[in-house]
């Protein structure tokens, strides 16, 4: 048989990249490149996607269920392996209740259709308050302030990149990230094109990024001073009268009195930045025909990452640029779920051992080892991790490592033996990407153009089950119901059928369930939510899965509309600019004005061929820029005296590594990347090759943003010597 070529969805990061695969006779992935079809992508194709084939065919992926043998693991059958998952979960809720339980998702599970529509009925089945993910060690300072001020966490603006006139960008580096919470393919083209047709581009970082070595105008900035920052603009913008705020909002007058004390000369030292700089910013930002300030993760995972995002939109909100053209903008996402009907609401219960706020249903992954060591009822016995590595990922992971160890049960759904799976009594490994649908249910939600792609699986699953059905089994096999039936009986059709009647009652449609179409169950779930959504068949469009299969390259549904006040879900019906727990938290901002900054801070890195640990099997994707090294300016490693290796400590630990000497990063900061510090007990031989060293060793656990309990990556206060 000759190569085929088919189409899918890039799965491996947020920037939802059309590809054109090639397939030998074997299904294995020959080459990948990109697909110039794509209306939103355009043939745009970074180094991961690149190695997709790599990546979906590696030699140390997990194929069959493994079960723990003493201290390794031996081939399983699937009812064997969820058979003993049953056992054991029964015995643990029996001994212990269901409180004992706990669940831990990887930042991976948002770019699967088995995380967006399945892990729900994973949750609600281990019927525990036990719920950690990555949205605590990334993201959930900006969900929380966007849950804050328009009522739904979900309803997050993005910068209408493709007609404004002024970008500002802090802690974001998308010419290597690609972007996140803000979903654009080829973003650097995107903002080549800002600058092309005129418009400006102003970077804020610690490091001189690639993206910054790309904008008109690079601020150095102490790490985790973006609030000091922005608080002067705002400042400027209300001293000089510069505001101009077309919304109905609340709030106005507690946010100007809260820039009261935070004037350009105040912050001068706090954040490296000169007063008559951070005034010609406020300026700049306040002239441009349009404008958008965005925020990312850099901003995110410090000390004080919500309200930097919750100034972020402030100021876009009185500057006249919110829910405007070209400035920050919503998405209108096609696949339509249950929409909120309550205004977000944080801290509806704290966490056992610190007392740590709920978030959106899920506690801190900062205090996980708290849950596990502490006893006590209600002590976390047995776990569940899907698509996570949270040894390498979340804060002190040496304190996770030990506690998994010691778990009375853990299941790993996961396709590798990592540094946090090889502590898992069973092992379930969800198929090949090539053999998965993909649909971006998240991701979609923060695109800069509204647009719809869905891809099916392009090769047979071969007798094995879907990610889907993995999860929607192992859902059934933890809370004791039948996990082992077929066809309508089988978790999965159980779990499909009781969705899908329950939407279609909410809608008033219970009459039409045999109008959906799909090649199965879930591809059913996929045309309902497309058919309910606001392009949808069933509400005044067109769309269904089956446009989306007759235009496999995707379909572009226009320009970000402005979106206001209906996607609001405050109780007021507008926007608010001073929500009291945002401004309960300037009083903390205020008070750490006054205190003397640390010698030298520790902040990540992102890197342009890595997003998550598990690429770090792939030979093509270490190696070269791909390093982990701690990055030293010059000045400081001449100070400390520092050769080729340095050691670096922290309240939490200390690691040696080698020394990169760069001026692209400001004297006072190191950098190490994330994701490394691989182990050599895994089964992946490339990374444990390449194992550099685990950053959160360094972290400190106890140190969180207050109002959404993410954890502190940035900022971090450290000692270098050297090695």
């Amino acid at each position: 048989m000759a190569p085929r070529t088919l189409l899918r969805t890039c799965p491996l990061c947020e920037a939802v990249c059309g590809l054109t695969l090639t397939l030998d006779d074997n299904d294995r992935v020959l080459s990948a490149r990109g697909d110039r079809d794509d209306p939103f992508s355009k043939g745009f194709l970074c180094p991961k996607g690149a190695s997709f084939g790599k990546l979906d065919d590696d030699p140390d992926l997990v194929s069959t269920p493994l079960v723990r043998d003493g201290t390794g693991f031996r081939a399983a059958s699937w009812d064997e392996a969820f058979d003993l998952i049953a056992s054991r979960f029964g015995q643990i809720r029996e001994t212990h209740g269901s409180g004992a339980t706990a669940v831990y998702l990887g930042n991976p599970n948002a770019h699967t259709v088995a995380g967006a529509l399945y892990l729900p009925a994973l949750i609600r089945a281990l019927s525990t308050r036990h719920i950690y993910s990555a949205s605590t060690a990334d993201q959930m300072p900006k969900q929380v302030a966007a849950g804050l001020m328009f009522g739904d966490p979900l309803t997050v603006p993005v910068p209408d990149l493709d007609r404004t006139d002024f970008l500002l960008m802090l802690g974001a580096n998308p010419l290597e990230s690609n972007g996140s919470l803000c979903t654009a393919p080829d973003f650097p083209g995107r903002l080549k094109a800002l600058r092309a047709r005129g418009g400006t581009l102003v970077v804020v970082d610690p490091r001189a990024t690639r993206t910054a070595a790309l904008a008109d105008q690079h601020l150095f900035i102490r790490p985790g001073a973006d609030a000091y920052l922005l608080f002067a603009v705002l400042h400027t913008l209300f001293a000089e009268g510069l505001t101009s705020v077309e919304l109905e909002v609340d709030g106005l007058d507690e946010l100007r009195a809260a820039a009261t004390d935070f004037a350009p000369e105040a912050v001068t030292e706090r954040t490296g930045i000169p007063a008559d700089t951070i005034r010609a910013l406020a300026r700049q930002l306040a002239a441009a025909p349009t404008a958008a300030v965005y925020a990312r993760i850099g901003t995110c995972t410090a000390e004080f990452g919500t309200l930097t995002q919750w100034l972020v939109d402030a100021i876009n909100a009185v500057t006249g640029n919110l829910d405007s053209p070209g400035g920050a903008m919503f998405a209108t996402a096609a696949a339509g779920g249950i929409p909120r009907t309550r205004p977000f609401r944080p801290g509806r219960w704290t966490s056992r051992v610190r007392e740590l706020p709920e978030v959106m249903g899920e506690l801190p992954v900062a205090t996980l080892a708290d849950e596990i060591e502490t006893p006590g009822q209600g002590q976390i016995k047995a776990l569940v991790t899907v698509a996570g590595n949270p040894v390498l990922s979340a804060p002190s992971g040496a304190r996770l490592d030990k506690g998994f160890a010691g778990l009375e049960f853990m299941v790993s759904v996961d396709r590798y033996v990592n540094e946090t799976t090889r502590h898992a009594h069973v092992i379930l490994p969800p198929p090949r990407s090539v053999q998965s649908p993909h649909y971006d249910f998240a991701l979609l939600q923060f695109a800069v153009r509204n647009y719809a792609r869905y891809s099916p699986p392009l090769v047979p699953l071969g007798g094995r089950p879907s990610e889907s059905a993995v999860l929607a089994r192992l859902a059934a096999a933890v809370s004791g119901q039948p996990h082992a039936g077929t066809g309508e009986r089988s978790p999965i059709a159980v779990v499909d059928e009781l969705v899908i009647a329950g939407m279609l009652h909410k809608a008033g449609m219970s009459e039409r369930r045999d109008e959906l179409t799909g090649a199965d169950s879930t591809e059913q779930r996929i045309d309902l939510m497309l058919k309910l959504g606001p392009y949808g068949a069933w509400n005044g469009g067109e769309l269904s899965l089956r446009t989306l299969l007759d235009h496999p390259h995707g379909i572009d549904l226009g320009p970000l509309r402005p979106r206001l006040p209906g996607a609001l879900r405050t109780a007021s019906g507008r926007v608010d600019l001073a929500p009291e727990p945002l401004l309960a938290d300037v009083e903390r901002l205020r008070a750490r004005l006054a205190a003397a900054a640390p010698a030298m801070v520790l902040i990540g890195r992102r890197q342009l061929r890595s997003n998550n640990s598990w690429m770090h099997n792939i030979a093509g994707l270490v190696g070269g820029s791909n390093r982990c090294t701690l990055q030293v300016h010059p000045d400081d490693a001449s100070r400390l005296g520092l050769g080729e290796h340095a050691e670096i400590s922290s309240a939490a630990g200390a690691l040696t590594v080698p020394v990169e000497l760069t001026t692209a990063i400001m004297p006072g900061v190191v950098s190490l990347p994330h994701g490394w510090g691989h182990a050599e007990s895994t089964t992946q031989a490339v990374a444990s090759a390449h194992a550099g060293v685990n950053a959160n060793v360094l972290t400190d656990d106890s140190m969180v943003d207050a109002i959404s309990g993410t954890a502190i990556f940035n900022g971090v206060p450290v000692t270098v010597e050297p090695a």
